[in-house]
C-alpha cells in the first residue's frame, strides 16, 4: 500500500475518494510523462521499467520544473541505479512533498504500485498542486476553473472529475471555450458519448499537443470512472489554455498601468500649471500698481512687503516653475518610451505658456523695488522740504508780528524834530531790514513751488501759507514806502539826529542782521547721503568759525559807540531817554544774539559730527556688502560655465555624469547661506537708505537673478541626465553608444554653422527631403534647437520594441474566447479589480445583435491606447 504526504500549501492523495493507485492509471501516466519527455527529445515505453535506472526519471523532473538536478551516475550496477533514484526522490521532497513508503529500492526493483504512486505525487505537485483560481488551490482551483469554462454550455455540468466527464461534452465545452475554431459544439450529442470523448482526444493531441491518455470505451463502459487519470488528462487543458489567458491579462494590466500613470502624470502637470500662472496673474496686477503712497512710513511698508515676496512667496514658486519643467520632460520621455501619443497640455499652459507668463512676471517685478527706493528718496526730499518750508515761515512770520501796525501809526504828527528825524532814520533801518528779509521770502516762495513740483501730498497746505506770506510781503511793501513818503514830507522840518546813536543804528543793524542769518543757518537743516557732502559741509562751518573772531571786533567796535554815547552824555550832564530814537536794537539785543551764536555753534559741530559717523557707518555697509557681492557674482557664473562642461562631457558614464551633478548641486544648496547673508546686509543698506554702492558693480538684484538661473539650470541638466538613463535602460543602448550619440551631437553642435551647416551640406547633396523628415522628427516644433534627448530619439526610434494596439486587441480577443466584444464578467473574472474597473468604465459598449448584457467594445478602447490623449 503506497501512500504520501505534501508539505506546506498544496494537495495530499487524501484529499482525493481513494488512494489506492494501480496498474490501470499506467497507460495514462505514461502518456503524461510523454508529453514532457518528448520535449527532450525521448520517452517511455513501459513505466515500471523505464525507470528503473532513474535517469529518465531525474530527466522528467528537469523538464517538468525547469531546474537542473544533481549529475546522475552513469554506472549499470544496481547502486548507480538507486543513487539516481534517490536524486529523483530528494529532489521531490525539496519541493514539499514528504514521501511515505517509497524507497528508492522498490522504484529499481520495478514495484508497478511505488512507481505509478511516485509519478501521481509528481503529477499531484507539479501539474495540480500550483493550480490556484479565486483563492481556491489544487483539485479545488481546477475543478472551479473547469465549472468557470464550461458553464454557458448546454448539457455541462462539472461537479467531480469521475461522472461529470463520462458523456465527452465537459471536454468539447473546454476545447471550444478556448479554440471555437476546432470544434463545432452545436452538432454534438449526450447520447453519442464515445464519439464526443474521441472527438475531444483528437483535437487535443492534434491541435492542443496533449497526447491521448485515456480510452473512451473505457471512461463510458465505467460506473465511475478512475478520478486521477481524468483529473491527470484535464490538468493538461489547464496548462494549455491557462498560460495564454494569463499572458493576456499580464499584457493588458501592463498597458493599463502605464496608461494610468501617465494620465496621473498628465493631470499633476495641469493642477501644477493651473496654480502656478493663477499665481502669476494675482502678483503682476500688484507688481504693476506703481500709485506712490503719501507718506514716508506707507512707502516702507510696501519696500518691506517687496522683500517678503522676494524671500519667502518668490521662491517656492521658482522652484514650482522648474518642477514642472522637469515632470513635462520625463511625462513626455516616459511617453514615448510607451509608443505614446507626447502629452499637449490644456490651451494656455504649455511649457512655453508658463515661461512667456513668467517672463512677463519679471519684466513688471524689473523696475518696481527701484521704483520703490525713488519714491522713497522723493518723499525723504518731500518731508525734508516740508519741515524746512515750515521753518523759514516760523522764522519770517514771527519777524513780520506787527509790523504792519508799526507802519500805519501816525507817531510822527505830534512828534518833535528830533523824533521826526529818529523815526526817519528808523525807517530807513527797518527798510533795510526788509530788504535784508527779501531773499528769505523768495527761499519760501522757491520751496513752495518744488514742493508742488514733486506733487506733495498737502500742497493746497504749503500754497495757502505761502501765498498769505507773498500777500503780506507785498502789503508791507507798499505800506513802507506810504511811510517813507510821509517822514520825507516832514523831513525838512526836523533837526539832524545825534550822529553817534544814527552810526550806531548804521552799525548794529547789518551786525544784527549777520547774527541772524548766522543763527538762522546754525539751526538750518541738512540731508546728506555721502562722506564727501557731509565733510563739505562740515568744512563750511569751520570756515564760518573763523569769521567769529572778526564778527566779534564788529560787536565790540558797535558796542564801543553805544559807550561813547554814555561817555558823552555824563561828561555834559545829558539825560538820555534810554532808546536810540534810529533803532530798535539796544546793546542788549546785540549782546544776547551773539550768545545765542556762541551757544549754537558748539550744538552745529555736534550735529555734524553725529552725522558723518552715520556716514562713516553707511559706508562701512557699503564695502561689507561689495566684499561679498564681489566673491559670490563670480562663484555663480563659475558654476554656471563648471555645469556647461559636465553636460557635454562623454569621457564618463551618465552615472557618473549624474553624481558629479548632484555633487554640484549639493554645493551650490550649501551656498545658499552666503546669499542669505548677502540679503541681510543689503536689508541693512535699504533701511540705512543707501542708494549708491561704488565698491561693486554687483545689485542685490543681479545676484538673485544669477542664483534662480544657477538653481534651475542644475536641475534641469540632472533631469536632462535622468531622462538619458531612462532612455538608455528603456532602449537598451549601451555606454559606448551612449558616448558616441554624444560625440556626433557635440560635434555638430561644436562647428561654425551647426546643424545648419549640416542642413546645407544635405540640400547641396539632394537630401533636403529627407534631411526635412529627420527635422520635424528632432525639432518637432521647428524652434531651431535640437537637444541630445531629441537627437537620442531618432538614433534609437526604429529599434524601439514597445506594445501596440494590435497586440492589446490580440490580448482582449484570448480573454473574450475570440469574440469581437468581451463581458463585465470576463473582465473581472480574467483581470484585478482595479485594472478591471479601469477597462469597463472606459469601454463602450458594443453593438450588435443578440448580444448579451455587459458587453464591452475592447477593439476601439485598444486603439484609444494609442490614440490623441483626452487631457
Amino acid at each position: 500500500i503506497w501512500s504520501c504526504e505534501t508539505g506546506g500549501v498544496g494537495v495530499s492523495p487524501s484529499s482525493l475518494t481513494s488512494n489506492y493507485i494501480g496498474p490501470e492509471h499506467s497507460s495514462t501516466f505514461t502518456a503524461w510523462c510523454n508529453s514532457h519527455l518528448r520535449k527532450a527529445g525521448t520517452q517511455i515505453e513501459n513505466i515500471e521499467e523505464d525507470f528503473r535506472n532513474g535517469l529518465k526519471l531525474m530527466l522528467l523532473l528537469e523538464v517538468i520544473s525547469g531546474e537542473r538536478l544533481p549529475k546522475p551516475d552513469k554506472g549499470k550496477m544496481r547502486f548507480h541505479k538507486i543513487a539516481n533514484v534517490n536524486k529523483a526522490l530528494d529532489f521531490i521532497a525539496s519541493k514539499g512533498v514528504k514521501l511515505v513508503s517509497i524507497g528508492a529500492e522498490e522504484i529499481v526493483d520495478g514495484n508497478v504500485k511505488m512507481t505509478l504512486g511516485m509519478i501521481w505525487t509528481i503529477i499531484l505537485r507539479f501539474a495540480i498542486q500550483d493550480i490556484s483560481v479565486e483563492e481556491t488551490s489544487a483539485k479545488e482551483g481546477l475543478l472551479l476553473w473547469c465549472q468557470r469554462k464550461t458553464a454557458p454550455y448546454r448539457n455541462v455540468n462539472v461537479q467531480n472529475f469521475h461522472i461529470s466527464w463520462k458523456d465527452g461534452l465537459a471536454l468539447c465545452a473546454l476545447i471550444h471555450r478556448h479554440r471555437p475554431d476546432l470544434i463545432d459544439y452545436s452538432k454534438l450529442r449526450k447520447d453519442d458519448p464515445i464519439g464526443n470523448l474521441n472527438t475531444a482526444f483528437e483535437v487535443a493531441e492534434k491541435f492542443l499537443d496533449i497526447p491521448k491518455m485515456l480510452d473512451a470505451e473505457d471512461i463510458v463502459n465505467t460506473p465511475k470512472p478512475d478520478e486521477k487519470a481524468i483529473m491527470t488528462y484535464v490538468s493538461c487543458f489547464y496548462h494549455a489554455f491557462a498560460g495564454a489567458e494569463q499572458t493576456a491579462a499580464n499584457r493588458i494590466c501592463k498597458v493599463l498601468a502605464v496608461n494610468q500613470e501617465n494620465e496621473r502624470l498628465m493631470e499633476e502637470y495641469e493642477k501644477l500649471a493651473s496654480e502656478l500662472l493663477e499665481w502669476i496673474r494675482r502678483t503682476i496686477p500688484w507688481l504693476e500698481n506703481r500709485v506712490a503712497e503719501q507718506t514716508m512710513r506707507a512707502m516702507q511698508q510696501k519696500l518691506e512687503d517687496f522683500r517678503d515676496y522676494r524671500r519667502v512667496h518668490k521662491p517656492p514658486r521658482v522652484q514650482e516653475k522648474c518642477q514642472l519643467e522637469i515632470n513635462f520632460n520625463t511625462l513626455q520621455t516616459k511617453l514615448r518610451l510607451s509608443n505614446r501619443p507626447a502629452f499637449m497640455p490644456s490651451e494656455g499652459k504649455m511649457v512655453s505658456d508658463i515661461a512667456n507668463a513668467w517672463k512677463g512676471l519679471e519684466q513688471v517685478e524689473k523696475g518696481y523695488e527701484e521704483w520703490l527706493l525713488t519714491e522713497i528718496r522723493r518723499l525723504e526730499r518731500l518731508d525734508h522740504l516740508a519741515e524746512k518750508f515750515k521753518q523759514k515761515c516760523n522764522l519770517h512770520e514771527a519777524w513780520t508780528a506787527g509790523k504792519e501796525d508799526l507802519l500805519t501809526q501816525k507817531d510822527y504828527e505830534s512828534a518833535s524834530l528830533m523824533e521826526i528825524r529818529a523815526l526817519m532814520r528808523k525807517h530807513e533801518a527797518f527798510e533795510s531790514d526788509l530788504a535784508a528779509h527779501q531773499d528769505r521770502v523768495e527761499q519760501i516762495a522757491a520751496i513752495a513751488q518744488e514742493l508742488n513740483e514733486l506733487d506733495y501730498h498737502d500742497a493746497a497746505t504749503i500754497n495757502a501759507r505761502c501765498q498769505g506770506i507773498c500777500d503780506q510781503w507785498d502789503n508791507l511793501g507798499t505800506l513802507t514806502q506810504k511811510r517813507r513818503d510821509a517822514l520825507e514830507r516832514v523831513e525838512k522840518l526836523w533837526e539832524t539826529i545825534d550822529q553817534l546813536y544814527l552810526e550806531f543804528a548804521k552799525r548794529a543793524a547789518p551786525f544784527n542782521n549777520w547774527m541772524d542769518g548766522a543763527t538762522e543757518d546754525l539751526q538750518d537743516m541738512f540731508i546728506v547721503h555721502s562722506i564727501e557732502e557731509i565733510q563739505s559741509l562740515i568744512t563750511a562751518h569751520d570756515q564760518f568759525k573763523a569769521t567769529l573772531p572778526e564778527a566779534d571786533k564788529e560787536r565790540m567796535a558797535t558796542m564801543g559807540i553805544q559807550n561813547e554815547i554814555l561817555k558823552i552824555a555824563q561828561t555834559y550832564g545829558i539825560k538820555l531817554s534810554g532808546i536810540n530814537p534810529y533803532t530798535n536794537l539796544s546793546p542788549q539785543d546785540i549782546t544776547n544774539k551773539w550768545e545765542t551764536v556762541k551757544h549754537l555753534v558748539p550744538l552745529r559741530d555736534q550735529m555734524l559730527q553725529e552725522e558723518l559717523a552715520r556716514q562713516q557707518a553707511n559706508e562701512r555697509l557699503r564695502r561689507q556688502f561689495a566684499a561679498q557681492a564681489n566673491i559670490i557674482g563670480p562663484w555663480i557664473q563659475t558654476k554656471m560655465e563648471e555645469i556647461g562642461h559636465v553636460s557635454v562631457d562623454i569621457s564618463g558614464s551618465l552615472e557618473e555624469q549624474m553624481n558629479n551633478l548632484k555633487q554640484y548641486e549639493q554645493n551650490i544648496i550649501n551656498y545658499k547661506s552666503n546669499i542669505d547673508k548677502l540679503e541681510g546686509d543689503h536689508q541693512l543698506i535699504q533701511e540705512a537708505l543707501i542708494f549708491d554702492n561704488k565698491h561693486t558693480n554687483y545689485t542685490m538684484e543681479h545676484i538673485r537673478v544669477g542664483w534662480e538661473q544657477l538653481l534651475t539650470t542644475i536641475a534641469r541638466t540632472i533631469n536632462e541626465v535622468e531622462n538619458q538613463i531612462l532612455t538608455r535602460d528603456a532602449k537598451g543602448i549601451s555606454q559606448e553608444q551612449l558616448n558616441e550619440f554624444r560625440a556626433s551631437f557635440n560635434h555638430f553642435d561644436r562647428v561654425s554653422m551647426g546643424w545648419k551647416a549640416f542642413k546645407g551640406e544635405k540640400n547641396k547633396n539632394g537630401g533636403e527631403v529627407e534631411f526635412a523628415r529627420i527635422m520635424t522628427l528632432v525639432d518637432p516644433n521647428n524652434t531651431g534647437v535640437v537637444t541630445f534627448q531629441a537627437f537620442i530619439d531618432f538614433m534609437t526610434r526604429e529599434t524601439a520594441e514597445t506594445d501596440t494596439a494590435e497586440q492589446v486587441m490580440a490580448s482582449f480577443k484570448i480573454l473574450a474566447s475570440d469574440k469581437p466584444y468581451i463581458t463585465v464578467d470576463e473582465l473581472r473574472r480574467e483581470l484585478p479589480p482595479e485594472q478591471a474597473e479601469y477597462c469597463i468604465t472606459r469601454m463602450t459598449k458594443y453593438i450588435g445583435t443578440d448580444i448579451p448584457p455587459g458587453a464591452l467594445d475592447y477593439i476601439s478602447f485598444s486603439s484609444a491606447l494609442y490614440g490623441e490623449s483626452d487631457l
